[in-house]
C-alpha cells in the first residue's frame, strides 16, 4: 500500500488570517505539521495557495505545491494537489491522509491507525474519533465547536454532529458520560486514491449544509468511513485563542 500525506494549508483562515505561519514555540505551525508526519517516513506535501506558505516550507527542506484559491474546502485542496503530485512524478498512491495544516500535535501512531483502516478492502474512508472520558462533564460535549460522532460496533462511523449524540432519555445530562461511551472527532482523515476523487466532485448534501461538516456528505452519499480510537492529545489551532492554549501545552510537553 503507498500512502502519500498532504497538509492542505491556506492563508486567508476567516478566524485567523495567516495561520499556518504563526510561530508556535518560536517554529511556524505549518512547518511543526511537516515534523511530526514525516517522522512516518512516506512522502508527505503541502498543499497551499500562498507563495508565502511554499516559501517557508521549502525553506524548511520540505515538499510543497501550489492550489487554487477557490476550494470549498481542505478535501477538494488535497485532491487537486494529489492529481498535480502524480502527474509531476509519474508516481500513483493507494492511500492519501489528509493532515490539516494546524494540527501541530499529530502523532505518528494516529497516522498508522489511519493506515491500516484500509487493510479492510470495504473501507473507503478513514478518520479518528477521541473517546470522552467518563469522569470530565457533559457540559464540555455541548461545545458545537467539538464535533461529536456514532459509530457501529465494527467501527463505521454511522453520525456526526456538532450536537450531542446520542441522547441519553430519562437520564440527568451530568451522568451522560458515565452512562454511555461517547466519542469525539478528531479531523484528521485518509482516503483512497479513487474514493477522494469521487468524493471531490460530489454537490454538498442536505446534510453538510445543516451541521457545516462535509463528512455527512460522504455518508449521504454512501460512502463508507471507517473509525479508528486514538487517546493522543490534539490541539487543533482554529483561532488565535488556541493558539495560546496550544503554547501552554507545549510549555508542559516540551518535545
Amino acid at each position: 500500500m503507498k500512502t502519500l500525506i498532504i497538509t492542505p494549508a491556506r492563508y486567508d483562515s476567516t478566524r485567523f488570517p495567516g495561520k499556518p505561519l504563526a510561530l508556535l514555540g518560536g517554529r511556524e505551525i505549518v512547518v511543526r505539521v511537516m515534523d511530526r508526519i514525516s517522522k512516518l517516513g512516506k512522502m508527505c506535501v503541502v498543499a497551499t495557495d500562498d507563495q508565502r506558505i511554499l516559501k517557508v516550507v521549502e525553506g524548511a527542506g520540505y515538499m510543497a505545491v501550489m492550489t487554487s484559491r477557490s476550494h470549498r474546502s481542505g478535501t477538494d485542496r488535497v485532491n487537486e494537489a494529489l492529481g498535480n503530485i502524480e502527474r509531476s512524478t509519474g508516481e500513483k498512491f493507494d492511500v492519501i491522509i489528509n493532515v490539516q495544516g494546524d494540527e501541530p500535535f499529530v502523532d505518528t501512531e494516529q497516522l498508522l491507525a489511519l493506515e491500516r483502516c484500509f487493510e479492510d478492502p470495504a473501507t473507503d474512508i478513514a478518520t479518528l474519533a477521541r473517546p470522552w472520558p467518563a469522569d470530565l462533564p457533559e457540559r464540555g460535549l455541548e461545545d458545537p465547536n467539538l464535533v461529536k460522532l456514532v459509530k457501529s460496533e465494527s467501527g463505521k462511523a454511522l453520525y456526526f454532529s456538532r450536537s450531542v449524540i446520542p441522547y441519553l432519555r430519562g437520564v440527568a445530562r451530568e451522568e451522560w458520560p458515565s452512562r454511555n461511551r461517547y466519542f469525539t472527532h478528531i479531523g484528521i482523515y485518509a482516503y483512497r486514491a479513487d474514493a477522494l476523487r469521487a468524493i471531490a466532485a460530489l454537490p454538498q448534501s442536505p446534510l453538510e449544509q445543516a451541521e457545516s461538516l462535509e463528512q455527512l456528505r460522504w455518508l449521504e452519499a454512501g460512502y463508507t468511513i471507517r473509525v479508528a480510537e486514538s487517546e493522543s492529545e490534539n490541539i487543533g489551532i482554529d483561532t488565535p485563542d488556541d493558539l495560546r492554549a496550544a503554547e501552554e501545552y507545549l510549555a508542559d510537553h516540551p518535545e
